[in-house]
């Protein structure tokens, strides 16, 4: 993951330099950039310190997405910059006025973006809490990088940046401006449309809970591999059951109603491992049977059982007849091999050998199967990680178990945890969704003073993920729940900057010229700096 992640950092690298070299007014404004994301990048990074521990996944993306999040407030603050000094101003006033201009638009969207990512931190899968912080700290880091460091560094590359100035390749939008305000009441009815048919298409949607379930064009080699296996010989669907330890006559009876159930291939328990012919592992043997088992001798497996009786408090195996007291030979065994050690009791050369022969069978077992308080069942189901299907078979094995052990059981496994997930799915979703739109609503309302425009600002944004959700369906694919969570938050968080961006221009130029040529003016002026952050974060 580290070394893609390194090859990723490197083409987003070389895009974030050809986007700024295409959209500057000058060739070293984009050394500045590259300083302030920096820096931006390595505070983040180091502050993780302050936390116990961070997910690799998190620790993977957070600095692409911190780039990609974050890379609007350079630019805002530069193109700012820019135009101050093609009005005449001279570096310090145009630095002074650029910054007093952007921190408004700089501080609303940052807040919105932090809006989204604490509503991810909201999720019940932690992953969110994890991915939430480190990102919305990293969204404090390069606010903070580009108000305390940026104008220092215009000041310092003042020369440079206007020595190295070249032709501005950014084309005037103001002909689509006019185009729009023709069409501004066809564009309404046709966004509305849009966005009907995206709420549908959305909700139509067919999202999975794990990754081998996913059915993306660029699956890894070994995936493929996999559902190759799959298709030619079935699936091999690990589930495990977790109950309470020393009840082997009802551990048995489990293993052996789920082995019969459809679509179960495999049984593996204690109760179920033979050590011989029609002999397992929980059978309850007399000292006999275990000296012939073991190749003990007869009257030191008698000694064993009444030291054993004694030690579990069962003194019917000291004061009668010890041939007719019988003892499951896991527990049997284990006391044996303990008093082995202890060296309370000696085993000659064959004795021995056939006793660690019988010992590597019994190690095997328990470590896969035998905790301190929990036994482990494990079962293989030839069906799917997700569906109707699987999670029938679930409910059916809790049931069995359920029958035996109460409510002292527990399912473990992928297939579990995709159901488990599936069940917060919708919650999460719905909670995301919902403190988003609260927490961008109340932020604009405060930046730009109006009702209004918060309401019109956040459903042209959540119309365009109603939009964006529906491509899967139209194309017939699933999605990763976790990816539409992360997305749909950041989209919300992110994206709306731009209309941010827009409508305070428009609110500034309103009040010099007439609304029409204002909405013009403000599409104009925003575009160099939409296209940027928008191509950059694409």
């Amino acid at each position: 993951l580290m070394q893609e992640m390194t090859v990723i950092l490197a083409i987003a690298a070389a895009v974030i330099v050809a986007v700024l070299l295409f959209t500057s007014k000058s060739y070293l404004e984009v050394l500045v950039f590259l300083i302030v994301f920096v820096v931006s990048a390595i505070l983040n990074m180091g502050t993780n310190f302050l936390f116990d521990s961070v997910s690799f996944i998190t620790n993977a993306i957070a600095v692409v997405l911190q780039l990609a999040l974050a890379i609007d407030y350079a630019i805002i603050f530069c193109h700012r910059y820019m135009e101050e000094r093609d009005n005449g101003l001279d570096a310090r006033e145009a630095d002074i006025a650029a910054l007093s201009k952007a921190i408004v638009e700089i501080s609303s969207s940052s807040l919105t973006t932090i809006s989204g990512l604490v509503a991810l931190m909201l999720m019940q899968f932690r992953i969110g809490f994890d991915m939430g912080i480190v990102l919305s700290k990293g969204i404090v880091c390069s606010m903070l990088s580009v108000f305390l460091l940026m104008p220092g560094l215009l000041m310092l590359f003042n020369r440079g940046i206007e020595k190295t100035r070249h032709k501005n390749l950014v084309p005037s939008i103001a002909g689509w401006g006019r185009l729009i305000m023709k069409l501004r009441f066809v564009l309404p009815a046709v966004f509305a449309v849009c966005v009907i048919g995206g709420i549908y298409c959305s909700n139509q949607c067919d999202y999975v809970f794990s990754t081998n379930s996913t059915n993306s064009g660029n699956r890894p080699e070994t995936r493929i591999a996999m559902d190759k296996i799959n298709e030619t010989f079935g699936y091999t669907n690990t589930i495990a059951v977790l109950v309470p330890r020393g009840d082997y006559d009802s551990e048995g009876a489990v293993l052996r109603r789920v082995e019969a159930l459809d679509n179960v291939t495999t049984a593996t328990g204690l109760a179920n491992i033979e050590v011989e012919d029609g002999r397992y592992l929980t059978d309850k043997l007399t000292p006999r049977q275990f000296a012939e088992l073991a190749g003990v001798d007869i009257e030191l497996a008698r000694l064993l059982y009444q030291a054993y009786g004694l030690s579990v408090e069962e003194y019917g195996a000291i004061f009668q007849d010890t041939d007719d007291y019988s003892v499951p030979l896991l527990d049997v065994f284990q006391f044996l091999l303990e008093q082995k050690d202890k060296g309370v009791i000696r085993l000659s050369g064959e004795q021995a050998s056939q006793v660690e022969e019988l010992q590597d069978t019994l190690d095997d077992g328990l470590q896969q199967l035998q905790g301190e308080q929990w036994t482990r069942m494990v079962f293989t189901a030839d069906l799917p990680e997700e569906g109707a299907e699987t999670y029938a078979l679930l409910d059916q094995i809790r049931a069995i178990a359920a029958e035996y052990y109460g409510d002292d059981v527990v399912l473990v496994g992928n297939s579990t945890n995709a159901r488990d997930l599936a069940a917060s799915f919708t919650g999460d979703n719905l909670k995301i969704s919902v403190l988003t739109v609260l927490f961008v609503v109340v932020i604009l309302l405060f930046t730009f003073k109006s009702a209004g425009l918060p309401i019109l600002l956040v459903l042209t944004i959540q119309g365009s993920i109603w939009i964006n959700f529906s491509f899967p369906y139209l194309m017939d694919s699933d999605l990763f729940f976790l990816s539409y969570l992360i997305v749909s938050s950041i989209q919300m968080g992110a994206n709306i900057d731009y209309a941010i961006v827009i409508t305070n221009r428009y609110t500034d130029l309103k009040k010099q010229m007439p609304l029409h040529e204002a909405v013009v003016e403000a599409l104009n002026q925003a575009f160099p700096t939409v296209v940027t952050s928008g191509t950059i974060l694409a």
